[in-house]
């Protein structure tokens, strides 16, 4: 395309925003409910998906070798573990950490612990860390079988109650923003299409003295891609301002702990750069689906 002809269809685009003012308003306002509506979502579920996955992440299992096992015993078994192409990380960690780390969980009533620091009953732990959380149970199973394992605890039954739950919360969040998606693109189109109804007689004339359905086409397309741009701007500005102040609240209220939200920054910048390009695609797309029957002339 030249760019005189480009720059034709720009003003053009431009020009019909301004001519049809109340049906543009209608237009952005179609795009910026659904929009916010979608913005919201998105934050809400990436946030979940977020915390599921540091959850996911956190679980471990924790190998107590038999206490009578000897230093070259112990790395036999570590060699064994790194067997496992699954395994992503092991960590040794000796009784006397063990200890240490019973008593820091238990904090002000952890200290009647301390009377077994001259005889501690722990025993020495290899802490592994799968690649996918999910092959967890597995490796387990595979490392209950060999020499010089005591016990591997993994959060049995509780750790596939979380993956299940996990998962099934993805699969709504999916399910529902292409919900939204689809009402948006429905709404959207609809809307442009009782703008582009009312400017069917011109559209209708280029196409009899010889215009190209493309040539008509271009100035509705870039008419959809400005009212999705215009739309999501107000969803962008409630949704950073809302967000930022949501994030300041919980994490002083959840510091410390898994509740973590994604940081304002570059999250909240990352989800406007998405509302822009969905909106932008969902105002061309109905602009285009919305013209087609116009153009059989």
């Amino acid at each position: 395309m030249k760019a005189n002809t480009f720059l034709r269809h720009l003003r053009e685009g431009t020009k019909s925003l301004m001519r049809n003012g109340w049906m543009t308003f209608a237009s952005v306002s179609a795009v910026t409910i659904t929009l916010l509506l979608v913005g919201v979502f998105l934050a809400v579920i990436m946030n979940m998906n977020h915390f599921a996955t540091k959850v996911e992440k956190d679980v471990e299992i924790r190998v107590h070798i038999d206490p009578a096992a000897a230093k070259e015993d112990q790395a036999v078994l570590k060699d064994k573990l790194k067997q496992i192409s699954q395994i992503q990380s092991i960590k040794f960690s000796s009784k006397e950490e063990e200890l240490k780390r019973v008593i820091k969980s238990f904090g002000d009533s952890g200290r009647s612990f301390e009377l077994f620091e001259q005889d501690n009953p722990l025993k020495d732990v290899y802490v592994v860390k799968t690649k996918e959380p999910r092959d967890t149970a597995v490796v387990a199973e595979k490392i209950q079988k060999m020499n010089y394992v005591s016990n591997v605890q993994y959060g049995k039954g509780e750790v596939e109650k979380l993956f299940s739950t996990v998962k099934v919360g993805r699969n709504i969040g999916i399910v529902l923003i292409a919900g939204l998606l689809f009402t948006a693109m429905f709404l959207i189109s609809n809307t442009i299409k009782i703008t582009i109804y009312a400017r069917r007689t011109e559209i209708e004339i280029m196409k009899l003295v010889g215009a190209t359905n493309w040539f008509i086409r271009w100035p509705f397309l870039l008419e959809g891609l400005f009212l999705g741009f215009l739309g999501a701007l107000l969803p962008i500005v409630l949704i950073m301002s809302a967000y930022s102040s949501i994030h300041s609240v919980l994490q002083q209220k959840f510091a410390g702990t898994i509740f973590e939200l994604l940081p304002y920054n570059p999250f909240v910048f990352q989800l406007a750069g998405l509302l822009i390009l969905i909106g932008s695609l969902i105002g061309m797309w109905g602009s285009v689906m919305s013209i087609r029957k116009f153009l059989k002339v």
